[in-house]
């Protein structure tokens, strides 16, 4: 009998991709629910799926559900018995959140504990995994990096938010024994990202000789900057944690100091907003016109810089072998000749 795994967001950007990872490493039938709103598209899953050849195809089910109700017993017969459950969906932008918190709380929070409600009364689960941020840790000072179960500083509602689905997470893998494992993500970055990320914006805007606008302090001088790891990275990431369970748990218990396993993905990338600007330029071979505005301080909930120690998976031998500049002329080039991806 083919074993069966669960993906919430599948038609989001990190769903689609680690879609692709389960569809092309494994021999799982994948169930994605998604409630398809302004962030999940069912074109990123068809525009990655046509590679495949009708058995793969159909290894994979898209159900309808938006997580803010429960999982009633309809939608519980079509997904059926399954051994793994990937909990991605999640509203994810800062700006969306400032003006619009509680519609985060209701996606990040209450759909998080719906999941894990559902997740715990499933006989033959074996990992319940919950995507996080690295967000959550708050602003990082120049030479900090934070690790696992360092204290949560959340400085904004959507960072708040995904703070409070880890300690759901936790309560609930403490109370009903949910096989919970956490992992944090740095920005990630890659195909078919909702377009107004900063990367395809930044494309977009060069190609069309538009401000590119760069977050930066009170004084207009210091760009803010991120960790950046590529979408396809973090796919191969979460497989590498399952196979590596037994290990990481131990190490979690062992060395972090936690009673539930979390797992940072991280990458060495580092770059500003600004150097990003310049890369994309220089891979599209356009100058860009652009201002350095102060968000940091004018406008609260804005981090200049987040970063994740990643030394654990580094450890045991694992690297993101996409998360670096070519990586990022990759994705830019790509952009480039599949503009459709870039609009609104």
């Amino acid at each position: 009998m083919v074993e069966k795994v669960l993906i919430t967001g599948g038609a989001g950007f990190i769903g689609h991709m680690f879609i692709k990872e389960l569809i092309e490493n494994t021999d799982y039938e994948v169930i994605s629910m998604d409630r398809l709103d302004y962030s999940g598209n069912l074109n990123r899953i068809s525009d990655m799926m046509k590679s495949y050849d009708q058995a793969d195809q159909n290894r994979l089910k898209v159900i309808h559900h938006d997580l803010k109700a429960e999982i009633n017993n309809l939608v519980a017969t079509q997904i059926g018995d399954i051994k793994h459950f990937f909990h991605i969906a999640a509203s994810s932008h800062v700006d969306r959140a400032i003006e619009d918190p509680m519609s985060f709380v209701m996606d990040n929070v209450v759909a998080t504990c719906n999941a894990l409600d559902f997740s715990r009364k499933l006989d033959n689960l074996e990992t319940f995994v919950y995507f996080s941020t690295d967000e959550v840790f708050g602003p990082a000072k120049e030479g900090v990096k934070f690790k696992e179960w360092d204290r949560y500083n959340s400085t904004n509602p959507y960072s708040a938010t995904k703070a409070g689905g880890e300690e759901l997470a936790i309560a609930f893998h403490n109370t009903y024994d949910v096989p919970v494992i956490i992992t944090h993500c740095m920005n990630v970055f890659g195909k078919r990202q909702h377009p107004e990320k900063f990367i395809p914006n930044t494309v977009w805007k060069a190609l069309n000789d538009e401000k590119v606008i760069i977050h930066a302090d009170s004084t207009k001088k210091k760009p803010g900057s991120r960790h950046y790891v590529h979408v396809e990275d973090v796919a191969n990431a979460v497989l590498f944690i399952l196979d590596n369970k037994d290990v990481i748990e131990q190490s979690s218990k062992d060395n972090l100091g936690g009673n539930c396993t979390k797992v940072n993905i991280a990458s060495s990338l580092e770059l500003d907003n600004l150097e990003i600007a310049q890369l994309i330029g220089e891979y599209l071979k356009k100058d860009i016109n652009y201002e350095l505005v102060d968000y940091h301080s004018s406008r609260p909930g804005h981090d200049l810089r987040y970063a994740l120690d990643g030394s654990v998976l580094k450890n045991l031998g694992w690297k993101a072998d996409k998360s670096n500049k070519d990586g990022l002329e990759d994705v830019t080039k790509w952009y480039s000749d599949n503009q459709d991806w870039l609009r609104f």
